[in-house]
């Protein structure tokens, strides 16, 4: 019986590009998750869409002397682009600007407020007197009193990852003016975190297959004691209280963020005309849901997401895991929006297809620490590995056997022991790579893949069957035959981290059909305004629940494709270039300053 499958990703502001720090934080981390899931035959539901309110929205807008809807929607529908050309693959990629999310959001904050969970009162907030006006969180930096870095923000510290209140900041300055703001009071809703935080806490140790760095994240936080943290915002970009007598006051940006995973299951659903179907996933206690997100997140996430989640309906489902990555920094120093210093997702993908990017993302992947993306392993890793192990293997066996054999699978002979153990470990390794995936560890189901593909190399090596093909053409026949069979099965080992490649192969082998199916953008009317979202279209095979992940079974006489290159050999001075990129990038960003 197929598994329910929740995977919730990180919502991006749509106030810039995506660069490589946001995906291998989270976005391609949860399409390896899915695309493994579907195929095993599960019921999966992936969802996100653009984080369209808050204040970095107003501060790009007002940066660009236009409006923010003009801002998300422009950014938005580059992310559609991005999703598409990088295969990510969302059921429903969407937004939180819609009428359909500002109804559920208004719901769940005046249920809160209905019982009790949200209350009123009076905070404490930085006003800038020559604006005339409340900062929200990002319009505020200065120092974090935790640990002193200089440039937190007024919600978050990016530097040691805590939660922050503006008033808390060491040396604050206005970002509108640059001026010292001065602390006032505001009346606000605050939401009782206090309340549930025994419960949180009772539930957060009771899931150890969380990974450590998270769970005990968020065992310290709650063991500190949590305190009521305000849930209202006097700004206008946003979704407005549903609350009689404060309309002009908007919600924080992170609490209706979260309420996106609903929201956006809720739009999947109603778009396929089954409006209910979206409750599979959040009211069935047998589903697992799964957060994708960056470490700096993960409060939100959990604690906030928690307490919202419980307040508001019990009959919905906590998150099962939470498997929020570290950092990835670039060429040792962090990715820098402010500064330009970052690879932008849309550039890297006009130079470069997209699955060497996703190797090498994988490969170093920040599941447990911090990691560097660095130009030069890039370079190393795409020839050593993708190049020289991967697809020589592919081309070399598959080359041979269209050129010796007529495109004809050739019919082998008795398997001798080593034609057997090699295929016993190919079908071992679906076990262990397929355990590796469902424990969300991506990077060593990566690494066990590769293995494998080695173990294919030396056997070659051993048996080579391109110099006994002169004396006897049915004993080399014997053994690409078997060497067929493994790359057939790797190829599918290796398909949630290398799906275009892997249908490449696929095609090679003239299966018909995909491994997957295909992302679509369109456009759905709401209330009369065009709302742009990609969706991925599924599979038949995905859809009757069809368990794909298992051993080739090709079969001698099948003809198959003279193959070509998988991946593309770089030269060693892309390392340079880059590297003078990332240079230039950063003198042209201190000019226009």
């Amino acid at each position: 019986m197929s598994d329910t499958i929740a995977i919730f990703v990180a919502w991006p502001y749509a106030n810039g590009d995506s660069h490589l720090g946001h995906i291998a934080g989270a976005y391609l981390p949860a399409d390896i998750f899915a695309r493994y899931h579907r195929l095993r035959g599960n019921r999966v539901l992936m969802v996100s869409g653009s984080d369209t309110h808050g204040t970095p929205i107003t501060v790009r807008a007002k940066q660009a002397g236009i409006s923010p809807r003009e801002i998300y929607e422009h950014y938005h529908d580059r992310f559609l682009g991005d999703w598409q050309q990088l295969g990510i693959t969302f059921d429903l990629f969407t937004h939180t600007d819609t009428a359909n999310h500002h109804t559920i959001a208004q719901q769940i904050f005046r249920r809160l407020y209905d019982e009790e969970v949200m209350f009123l009162g009076m905070e404490k907030q930085l006003y800038d007197r020559e604006a005339g006006q409340f900062l929200a969180d990002r319009y505020v930096e200065g120092t974090c009193p935790h640990c002193g870095y200089a440039g937190a923000r007024g919600d978050q510290c990016d530097h040691c990852g805590r939660t922050l209140d503006a008033v808390e900041l060491i040396d604050p300055r206005s970002k509108l003016t640059g001026s010292r703001p001065e602390i006032r009071e505001t009346e606000q809703f605050f939401i009782d975190l206090p309340a549930y935080e025994a419960e949180l806490t009772d539930y957060v140790e009771g899931n150890e297959h969380w990974r450590p760095t998270v769970r005990n994240f968020v065992l310290g936080w709650l063991r500190e004691g949590l305190q009521p943290r305000a849930m209202s915002r006097d700004i206008s970009w946003g979704i407005p209280l549903p609350i009689e007598g404060y309309e002009e006051k908007v919600m924080y940006v992170w609490f209706e963020a979260v309420i996106g995973y609903i929201s956006a299951a809720v739009e999947w659903a109603k778009n396929r005309g089954t409006p209910d179907e979206w409750e599979a996933w959040w009211k069935n206690p047998d589903a697992r849901s799964y957060y994708f997100i960056g470490k700096d997140n993960t409060p939100f996430h959990t604690v906030l997401w928690g307490t919202e989640l419980l307040g508001y309906d019990r009959s919905l489902n906590l998150p099962y895991d939470v498997p929020a990555n570290e950092y990835l920094n670039l060429e040792g120093e962090k990715f820098s929006t402010s500064r330009n210093y970052a690879v932008w997702l849309p550039d890297f993908l006009e130079r470069y297809d997209p699955d060497p990017l996703r190797y090498y993302l994988t490969a170093i992947a920040p599941e447990t620490k911090d990691a560097d993306f660095k130009w030069e392993e890039f370079v190393l890793r795409n020839n050593s590995e993708l190049v020289a192990a991967w697809g020589n293997l592919v081309n070399r066996v598959l080359g041979f056997a269209y050129k010796r054999y007529d495109g004809i699978v050739p019919t082998p002979g008795d398997l001798d022991d080593a034609d057997q153990a090699l295929l016993s470990q190919i079908e071992q390794g679906f076990a262990r790579v397929g355990e590796l995936y469902e424990r969300v560890r991506l990077r060593d189901a990566l690494r066990e893949a590769l293995a494998l593909v080695r173990e294919v190399n030396g056997y070659l090596e051993r048996k080579s069957p391109w110099k006994v093909f002169k004396s006897d053409p049915a004993a080399a026949g014997t053994t690409i035959f078997v060497a067929m069979r493994a790359i057939d099965s790797l190829k599918l080992m290796l398909a949630p981290v290398l799906p275009h490649s892997s249908q490449q192969i696929h095609d090679f082998f003239s299966y018909e059909g995909a491994l997957f199916g295909t992302l679509q953008r369109r456009t759905v009317d709401e209330d009369g305004r065009p709302h742009a979202v990609v969706e991925y279209q599924t599979l038949a095979a995905e859809r009757d629940g069809i368990d794909r992940w298992r051993p080739s079974e090709l079969a001698p006489g099948t003809p198959f494709a003279q193959p070509e290159p998988l991946y593309k050999l770089f030269d060693e001075s892309v390392v340079e270039q880059e590297k003078a990129n990332l240079k230039a990038q950063l003198t042209a960003h201190a000019d226009d300053e």
